[in-house]
């Protein structure tokens, strides 16, 4: 299991995402799960995978592979954001078409969620959730951000706090705290996190950084909002049912 999340902001883009891969409690490793596609000043994209991680690494290479090839789409070809989706989806059905017989035949399922996000020149920037199936939504001012993976624990706060005018920098914040929830309530979610921000119209990463358990920011956060919790808590009064 796997924690992503991506918020579609009027000043940019926040991309988060942890690294722990779990098959058991004897096999927990770390591998990135974004991905960065960029040409600077031109078009910029993050692509975020969740679930089997075979599959999305077969998906991930794929598209690579296809950056350098003179025939078909690619992500450096497509023409908006929405072709993007539309070219991750079909890469995702090509997969499911040469792997998925062979897995269902020892009980697996074709398990990948994916997000895209990113600008091209000429457009606005987008945020994408791409399913199996290979079909897809894209974020709206209603909904500005989707997550994938164990997105349970981390949600409640975003759906306070997140709102298009949301800045980077508070939508960061909001991003590591959902991600601090998701790590204490499940062992599957797990560090170093991988943090990207794409301010609108600049078309390239604005910052792209690793996160493990030593960085001080990331300690601050854990720290006082969990005592910030705590403190709100106790400052709730305690229920009083005998009056009624």
């Amino acid at each position: 299991m796997t924690y992503c999340v991506g918020m579609l902001l009027d000043a940019g883009i926040v991309c988060l995402s942890d690294s722990r891969t779990n098959a058991g409690v004897d096999h927990i490793n770390s591998f990135r799960k974004l991905n960065i596609f960029e040409r600077p000043g031109e078009r910029v994209m993050v692509l975020m995978t969740a679930g089997n991680l075979a599959i999305t690494q077969a998906i991930v290479t794929m598209l690579n592979e296809r950056l350098t090839s003179t025939e078909g789409a690619s992500l450096w070809s497509v023409p908006n954001l929405f072709e993007a989706a539309r070219h991750v989806g079909d890469t995702i059905r090509e997969v499911h078409r040469r792997d998925a017989e062979s897995l269902q035949a020892f009980g697996i399922d074709f398990s990948a969620s994916l997000m895209l996000a990113g600008q091209i020149r000429g457009e606005r920037p987008r945020l994408f959730n791409i399913y199996a199936a290979g079909n897809f939504i894209e974020a709206t001012p209603e909904t500005p951000y989707f997550q994938i993976g164990e997105s349970k624990y981390g949600k409640p706060i975003i759906d306070r706090v997140i709102t298009r005018g949301t800045t980077l920098d508070e939508a960061t914040k909001c991003a590591l705290i959902s991600m601090d929830s998701t790590i204490r309530s499940n062992l599957s979610v797990g560090l170093p996190l991988d943090l990207a921000l794409i301010r609108s119209d600049e078309c390239r990463i604005s910052l792209h950084k690793s996160i493990n358990q030593h960085d001080p920011y990331f300690s601050i956060v854990r720290s006082e909002w969990g005592q910030a919790l705590r403190d709100a808590f106790n400052a709730l009064p305690n229920p009083d049912w005998s009056k009624d």
